[in-house]
């Protein structure tokens, strides 16, 4: 096998986000632009030569393009073996699996998640770490400190691996192995999971539900364990076959992009159950009869009830979730007492402490949860842990939901997106904030009195490394929360999240609109933002 030394000039916007790299297709169609990237990561991540690298992506355009030229620059770089995805397939949670399983040197993960795809659209590209998780601040911050310095990357001549067939394949000296993408995950999720409860449950032929793949990744893993291995009905899975532009759809499930599912679950005969997935699978939206779930209040149900599931009898040792997520996870570890910890945005915080064993339970209020059993939030692990969760209580969504509020009050919640703001108007407007901190706290708005504002930082309890500027906080007396910050997982312009939170404890006071008990705080939100003068926009693009 013949290897090349091409020469290349550097780029200056590899930086990865909160989840790796992500631009528009075109931008990595660029000479040497991903090659510039990979090559990065080999030369920082001396543990790969000679070593085992896991390849996988959601299918997304150029997805298979991009693996063929990761294969030959990691013969070039000397690696021992990559396993790859049949197809080139393989979602996020279940690479993370196949990582750990395996104990490899890593991954790399071809995704722009919930991003649209298509040759117009979004591509990604990001490096998970041995433990199976999101490379760490520390790791991220040498690759692209050395993408700034690269003059040249070695590449193999091979021709391309079949990636349809499953078996031992080379590259040169390297082995590449195509396995099921399926198969570790599946094994993986019955180890945790009654999969004979959740049979008889379909198989009493009185619980109907529905599952959208988006015709994402999730898909193949959905069919074979929901259908083949579950016995849900031919059918249950609907979009599930992956698609290189999702079907022209937007795969993020919420309420605004998954309206096919949610619309099964009201108006005539709804189903019992219905939920989706994302782009590269490690989201999730879960549903009841005429009933949507805050993820914030999944995460914290499936903390308080995970002691009924297999994988989680002896219990959990903590909780974790991102600072905007909503406090009702900390109002579970308070009862269970355990500890709940408030981390950055970002699935990479939670990766050390699931290795040091404080957490068992983790996740965020962008509709991804996960345990330890990958380092991933994991989209369809949801979904089978609140169809356990059903079969065991033999109720309803709605009331595992409303009794969870009885139990430790609710904490009303949603999150208003303003997408596609000019980057310039957007950290003018965090900027204003943050000259604000130091005046806010005692500004009166009517009932609701400004406690706190700061901006949230983060020492990790494991190692020590620091965190700072994750998003802007306001707290109230009466319990309220309001948080400002821009996303890293967009490709274009900048996007403000502002999250809402309001606490009430009183069950007579449990079921109201959250959007009536919420306004005040979106009225005060704007005014202290001046998020209408300063970006223009009279609404937010997705509520949540």
């Amino acid at each position: 096998m013949k290897t090349k030394t091409v020469p290349t000039q550097p780029f200056t916007d590899q930086r990865p986000g909160t989840s790796g790299l992500r631009k528009k297709v075109s931008h990595f169609q660029q000479e040497h632009y991903l090659e510039n990237f990979v090559q990065a990561i080999f030369d920082t991540q001396s543990d790969l030569g000679g070593g085992t690298l896991v390849l996988g992506g959601d299918g997304r355009y150029h997805n298979r393009t991009a693996i063929q030229v990761i294969l030959k620059m990691a013969a070039a770089n000397c690696l021992s073996e990559v396993i790859v995805g049949q197809g080139g397939l393989l979602s996020t949670p279940a690479a993370s699996c196949v990582i750990r399983k395996y104990k490899t040197q890593g991954g790399i993960i071809l995704s722009a998640s919930h991003n649209p795809g298509g040759p117009d659209a979004d591509f990604g590209i990001k490096f998970n770490a041995p433990n199976g998780g999101p490379a760490p601040e520390g790791m991220t911050e040498a690759i692209y400190k050395r993408t700034l310095e690269m003059q040249q990357y070695q590449i193999s001549e091979a021709p391309n691996v079949d990636l349809e067939s499953i078996g031992n394949h080379s590259v040169g000296d390297m082995l590449v192995r195509v396995i099921d993408p399926v198969d570790d995950y599946a094994e993986l999720m019955q180890e945790l999971f009654d999969f004979d409860a959740i049979h008889s449950m379909f198989n009493a032929g009185t619980f109907r539900m529905h599952f959208d793949a988006m015709h994402a990744i999730t898909g193949p893993y959905a069919s074979r364990i929901l259908e083949q291995m579950l016995g849900a009905p031919q059918g249950t899975v609907i979009n599930g076959t992956p698609l290189e532009d999702f079907g022209g759809g937007h795969p993020d499930p919420n309420l605004a992009h998954a309206h096919e599912i949610v619309e099964l679950t009201t108006g005539f005969e709804p189903v019992d159950f219905a939920a989706a997935s994302d782009g590269d699978g490690d989201r999730n939206m879960v549903l009841g009869k005429n009933f949507y779930v805050n993820p914030s209040d999944s995460l914290a149900i499936m903390a308080a009830n995970a002691h009924h599931l297999p994988g989680y009898r002896m219990g959990i040792a903590g909780i974790a979730r991102s600072m905007p997520t909503s406090q009702a996870a900390d109002r579970v570890a308070e009862a269970m007492g355990i500890e709940c910890y408030e981390t950055p945005t970002g699935w990479k915080f939670f990766g050390n402490l699931l290795d040091a064993g404080k957490i068992t339970i983790c996740g965020e209020e962008s509709f991804g949860t996960g345990s330890d059993h990958v380092r991933e939030k994991d989209g369809l692990w949801a979904v089978l842990f609140w169809l356990n969760l059903l079969a065991f209580k033999r109720q309803s969504v709605r009331k595992i939901v409303e009794g969870h509020w009885r139990r430790f009050g609710r904490n009303y919640y949603t999150r208003y997106d303003y997408e596609g703001i000019d980057t310039n108007d957007a950290n003018g407007l965090m900027e204003h904030l943050q000259n604000s901190l130091a005046s806010l706290p005692g500004t009166e708005f009517g009932q609701f009195v400004i406690q706190y504002a700061d901006n949230f930082s983060y020492t990790d309890p494991v190692d020590g490394s620091l965190s700072q500027n994750q998003g802007i906080r306001i707290g109230f007396s009466n319990g309220s929360r309001m948080v400002f910050r821009l996303s890293g997982t967009g490709t274009e312009g900048a996007t403000l999240r502002l999250y809402l939170e309001l606490f009430e404890p009183d069950p007579a006071k449990q079921l109201q609109q959250t959007s009536d008990v919420i306004a005040p705080l979106v009225a005060i939100a704007q005014e202290v933002a001046e998020i209408r003068q300063r970006t223009g926009r009279d609404k937010p693009s997705v509520i949540t």
